[in-house]
């Protein structure tokens, strides 16, 4: 009978034992707890990288699309300058005196004008809005101070080649005179359109 005995736990030694393995049961589920919450946190990272990765190359193909034309852009400006040239060229008066061929002809440079605006605005392509306006070095290439008597210094007072955007980038600067100070040196030195006295480019 007492070897039976010694051969079972007491209930002291059972319940220490029961409660040392509760113990490492408890430890083993934090720690898969924390290995999940690591596994959790790994696994939201990487959907955001690829997220990102997503959104940058959508930017890129954008930008590429809107700006790869850019060079071709340039030269359709070269484009649109002659025909603007072409019909300033004419006065007005001329042209009502013109015969109905002649201003047929003209009707005929004006729709293509208008068309080809409307193509370069179709793909991003804007003119410029300068004249009138304050000299802007970001958009605007000075070419000459004028006197302009009333004028704010720096004011945009004639655009000799307009500038054009694409998407927000600058695809060409408008080419412009703008008002000089009073009392401007008349070799250029001045205050500049920048107030900053530095000498205007008169090279077009």
């Amino acid at each position: 009978m007492s070897a039976e005995n010694d051969n079972n736990p007491l209930p002291e030694e059972l319940a220490q034992a029961m409660g040392a393995g509760e113990d490492e049961l408890a430890r083993e589920m934090a720690a898969l707890r924390t290995e999940a919450e690591a596994q959790k946190d790994r696994a939201l990272r990487a959907l955001a990288e690829v997220e990102n990765v997503r959104k940058r190359l959508e930017r890129e193909r954008d930008e590429a699309r809107t700006y790869s034309v850019m060079r071709f852009a340039r030269d359709l400006l070269n484009v649109a300058d002659n025909l603007s040239r072409a019909l300033a060229a004419l006065p007005a008066d001329a042209r009502a005196r013109a015969e109905d061929s002649v201003k047929a002809v003209l009707d005929g440079i004006e729709a293509t004008e208008r068309e080809l605006q409307a193509a370069l605005a179709r793909h991003g392509i804007k003119p410029i809005e300068a004249l009138g306006q304050r000299f802007d070095p970001h958009l605007h290439q000075a070419i000459a101070e004028v006197p302009a008597k009333g004028a704010e210094p720096g004011t945009v007072m004639n655009v000799v080649q307009p500038g054009y955007t694409i998407g927000d980038r600058l695809l060409r600067p408008a080419m412009v005179t703008v008002a000089k100070a009073e009392g401007a040196n008349p070799d250029g030195e001045g205050p500049g359109p920048n107030g900053a006295g530095s000498r205007v480019d008169t090279k077009v």
